[in-house]
């Protein structure tokens, strides 16, 4: 059996979380477990400053669910209760993720792989890729998130259209849709991917973080209590060391050293697929 997640975190806190179910990466019970096991272990490491979501392979980022496991699901009930509150948890906690995260999407994107790479803040893909929603040509509908996360990235009738039809889009649309942020050339997302990390890696960590929360809550919230938020947030990055070193830097005409202020005292090199395979 194949790893089916494997983790890489380097040592400048860029994380990288591949989907190694070949050859698509097709969504399955066990997937799911491992994944948010590999979730939950990088949102509690201090090290990690930027998570990078990519599938193994050149065929499919992920081509959703498995539908092999879609006739043990047809009992009343046990389709929501065995996989689909599984799925909803562990795709909310990437969306939720404390860090920043970019899906590197080449190949497919299809069903619950296009639902994990919308949970991401950031999404880049290859030319050639295809992305789609097509679970109504199996008589159900986006159910992990999708009817939700992409309806917000692209508007109401762009959504629409591809949970109706089921029809794939290219990278292309995705990118005049506002589905990806950037289309990049076959055979470098992940790299590209890695290389904004690294760019995000060396931001301020905590400031990072509240902005994050702060541009999420404008869709969970309502205006007024949005700001309220974003005031207790801008509140605590006034009090944290990061805008001392940055504001100090700045008057010194110096380039901020967010690490070497102690920021990331705590912060280490793991190779942590080896210890995921060391504990299965």
């Amino acid at each position: 059996m194949a790893d089916l997640v494997r983790v890489e975190l380097d040592e400048e806190g860029v994380a990288l979380l591949t989907l190694d179910n070949p050859p698509l990466n097709l969504v399955t019970l066990e997937l799911t477990r491992r994944l948010e096991e590999a979730l939950d272990r990088l949102a509690a490491d201090p090290a990690c400053r930027v998570l990078v979501v990519t599938g193994a392979g050149e065929r499919a980022f992920c081509a959703g669910s498995d539908v092999k496991e879609f006739p043990d699901l047809f009992a009343p009930g046990r389709a929501v209760a065995v996989k689909m509150v599984r799925e909803n948890r562990v795709w909310s906690k990437l969306d939720h993720f404390p860090a920043p995260t970019i899906a590197a999407v080449r190949g497919l994107a299809y069903g619950g792989g296009l639902e994990l790479a919308v949970a991401c803040d950031l999404i880049l893909v290859e030319e050639g890729t295809r992305l789609a929603l097509p679970e109504i040509d199996l008589g159900v509908f986006p159910g992990a998130g999708g009817t939700v996360r992409v309806t917000r990235r692209i508007g109401e009738g762009r959504a629409k259209e591809m949970m109706f039809t089921g029809a794939p889009i290219d990278a292309a649309t995705a990118l005049a849709w506002g589905l990806a942020n950037r289309v990049v050339p076959p055979g470098r997302v992940v790299e590209e991917a890695r290389a904004l990390a690294r760019r995000l890696a060396a931001k301020p960590k905590m400031a990072l973080r509240l902005c994050k929360e702060a541009i999420d809550q404008a869709f969970d919230l309502d205006e007024e209590a949005a700001i309220e938020r974003v005031l207790a947030a801008i509140g605590r990055a006034f009090e944290g060391p990061e805008v001392r070193e940055g504001v100090t830097a700045f008057l010194e005409k110096r380039p901020p050293r967010w690490r070497r202020a102690g920021l990331d005292a705590t912060a280490r090199r793991h190779h942590m697929s080896d210890s995921f395979r060391r504990e299965r």
